[in-house]
């Protein structure tokens, strides 16, 4: 209870909390992202329940690291070798959600570009919601694991108190939560976006891929990247909005 006061009135702990829940609801971005692109998929009625199992199991899981933060600290040390270098645990859980990442955006740009075969109803046949539901759930569990363990690892590198880690946890995915329905429906609305969002979670992809294999790429170009081509495609919407509203009115 002492460290917990003495904490509170450190001015460095406040700096640090709110380095951390920024840095956090930045790494929170690609795992919404995706949840937002799956559960779109579904009907309606059961988008919203996927999204707060899908955000709750986030939360769960990144809470659970934290309670056994030395064990994910080793994470970090060697495992296995192979291809004359050693891989730790950490390295192999990002190259496995990195390749997941890789091929579930791929497989959804093709599903976006392929037309569907006579007689597919996709998710809005009545039969196929629960397995559908089920498959988005378990997909979306498997990414929480890789984004929950990466930003767990740098929220250690980044503070050694763990009250502090996690508040900025809590608060980090209460910002997901809050945002996760007018993201998805924003995506909805606009196909193209789409498309963008599958591009970003390709490249991400691959960079969790490259950081496994021990090639960092630092965060800041990949969401310098995305921030400039949602304001290029932020700019064609309203391009093609004002053409609209020309056509119209002519």
């Amino acid at each position: 209870m002492n460290n917990l006061l003495i904490l509170v009135q450190d001015p460095a702990a406040w700096a640090a909390l709110a380095t951390l829940i920024a840095m956090e609801v930045v790494l929170g971005i690609d795992n919404l992202l995706f949840i937002s692109i799956l559960t779109n998929k579904l009907p309606a009625v059961h988008r919203e329940k996927a999204r707060r199992i899908g955000i709750g199991l986030a939360l769960v899981m990144r809470l659970a690291l934290l309670a056994t933060v030395s064990t994910v600290v080793q994470m970090t040390e060697p495992a296995i070798a192979a291809f004359g270098r050693g891989f730790s645990w950490r390295d192999l859980i990002l190259i496995a959600g990195g390749l997941f990442l890789v091929w579930k955006s791929t497989k959804e740009i093709h599903h976006h570009i392929a037309p569907e075969p006579e007689g597919s109803h996709g998710a809005q046949g009545g039969g196929k919601v629960p397995a559908g539901f089920t498959a988005a759930i378990a997909q979306i569990l498997v990414l929480d694991l890789v984004f929950s363990v990466d930003s767990i690892i740098t929220a250690v590198g980044m503070t050694e108190h763990i009250p502090i880690m996690f508040a900025a946890v809590i608060v980090a995915v209460a910002v997901m939560l809050f945002a996760a329905a007018p993201l998805a429906n924003f995506i909805n609305r606009n196909p193209t976006i789409v498309m963008l969002a599958l591009g970003f979670l390709l490249v991400i992809g691959m960079t969790l891929i490259a950081d496994g294999f021990g090639t960092h790429v630092p965060k800041g170009y990949i969401y310098g990247a995305m921030a400039f081509s949602a304001l290029v495609e932020g700019l064609n919407m309203l391009s093609r909005r004002a053409r609209a509203k020309r056509e119209l009115s002519e």
